[in-house]
């Protein structure tokens, strides 16, 4: 039987050697962030990235400072 992911960490690798991680419900919802507001954005605009959950928490970044992603599924019911 397959596991279902309670929600997905999204590690961000920017270009000054800084990671930061910021969560979505489902890997459709970043799909959606990442397609309409990440690469659809000019690269030295500003664009805003959900930390978390809750609303009005976000991060401020260049798209062109984002050289590296990646998506881990989260099986666990409590955050580490």
């Amino acid at each position: 039987m397959a596991r279902t992911p309670r929600r997905y960490a999204i590690h961000l690798h920017l270009s000054g050697g800084q990671s930061e991680t910021v969560s979505f419900p489902t890997l459709e919802a970043f799909q959606q962030w990442y397609g309409s507001v990440l690469t659809a954005s000019a690269p030295d605009a500003f664009v805003n990235v959900p930390l978390s959950e809750m609303e009005g928490e976000y991060l401020v970044l260049r798209p062109s400072s984002v050289i590296g992603i990646r998506v881990e599924p989260k099986f666990n019911a409590l955050d580490e």
